[in-house]
């Protein structure tokens, strides 16, 4: 049995391309004591993965020749004495590749609620990101203005769709008109802002009269300097991501913004990962099934099928082609018969 495998060729220099990577054919990885070999069902694409190209982060730097890192939810096909069951659905850091030889303990058995797509994307990292950034880090107040880049991405349009349910004005920024009135019409966000209008300084104060209480940023750049000066009293930032900075050689990314008037509006900047509430998941998802389930949640995700898919499916989601959660889908779903590679 053969071992697909999308390899970093080369550390992109300027934009990511699609000829960055290369797609090899191997055996199967033999499991070491404590590791179980695992087939790769989901795979995904989010922005950080090009940020593991530039250094250290959360994670040590991809260099060339390495598979290419990501996140993945997969099939346990041996166990190899590590108490995991054949078949056992798990989620770790296999990478863009069929097969895995993974450590047992950096695995969490996935139990799904739904689709199993959603265990990558309102249920997975991508809602419990957005659940404790806005919830835990930004409080966000009944009445408050929550204004949220990158809105109709991934994370953006669940924590938008939160700060609604929690009684917020919300207001998204995207990347096109189409994407707001998607936002506005089937999200039921109050307002929609693209960064990409000639006016987007002067629609943006006017989408936000009375000032912004809560910033949720995934973007940082020019957009994060034009929402510092509209943040109110006590107004919180929330950094989540900084995709501005990550496709390109330029990762300065320096805030041009009076300190003073940070004093003076008693302003909270704080950034987080979503492993600092590990202990607290459970909650949240069950919290997040429910809003689903009861239809106040709207689940946006963006299905790629194919390994051979993910190259293009990460430079096109950097451009900001992507609404949505976007997943590729190497393997058919093997608790779902119905389920064949190619559907949705």
């Amino acid at each position: 049995m053969e071992n697909r495998q999308v390899l970093l060729a080369r550390r992109p220099s300027g934009r990511l391309a699609a000829d960055d990577f290369s797609l090899v054919t191997g055996s199967l990885p033999e499991p070491a004591e404590g590791e179980a070999l695992c087939r790769t069902i989901l795979l995904s694409i989010d922005p950080a993965n090009r940020a593991w190209m530039q250094g250290r982060t959360y994670r040590d730097q991809l260099d060339a020749g390495e598979v290419m890192a990501g996140f993945t939810i997969s099939e346990v096909v041996d166990g190899n004495d590590t108490g995991l069951s054949r078949g056992t659905l798990v989620a770790g850091d296999g990478g863009w590749q069929d097969y895995a030889a993974l450590p047992a303990r950096r695995l969490r058995a996935v139990e799904p609620i739904g689709p199993l797509t959603h265990e990558m994307s309102v249920l997975g990292i991508t809602g419990l990101t957005a659940y404790f950034g806005l919830l835990s880090v930004g409080r966000p107040q009944p009445g408050e203005t929550v204004l949220v880049s990158a809105a109709a991405g991934a994370t953006g349009n669940v924590v938008g769709q939160l700060a609604r349910i929690h009684g917020c004005r919300v207001v998204g920024i995207c990347g096109s008109d189409r994407k707001g009135r998607l936002l506005t019409d089937e999200l039921g966000f109050d307002a929609a802002v693209s960064y990409r209008s000639d006016r987007f300084a002067e629609e943006l104060r006017q989408a936000c009269p009375q000032g912004v209480d809560v910033y949720f940023d995934n973007v940082g750049g020019p957009v994060l300097e034009r929402t510092l000066g509209l943040l109110r009293e006590r107004g919180r930032v929330v950094f989540c991501g900084a995709v501005a900075h990550y496709d390109g050689d330029d990762r300065t990314g320096g805030i041009s913004f009076n300190p003073g008037r940070m004093v003076v509006r008693r302003l909270r900047l704080e950034g987080f990962l979503v492993s600092d509430f590990l202990p607290e998941w459970p909650s949240a998802r069950t919290a997040l099934a429910g809003w689903v389930e009861g239809g106040s949640l709207q689940v946006l995700e963006d299905v790629v099928d194919g390994l051979d898919a993910a190259p293009t499916a990460l430079v096109g989601l950097l451009a900001g082609d992507n609404v949505g959660k976007r997943i590729v889908r190497v393997a058919p779903d093997p608790h779902d018969p119905e389920r064949v590679l190619g559907g949705r």
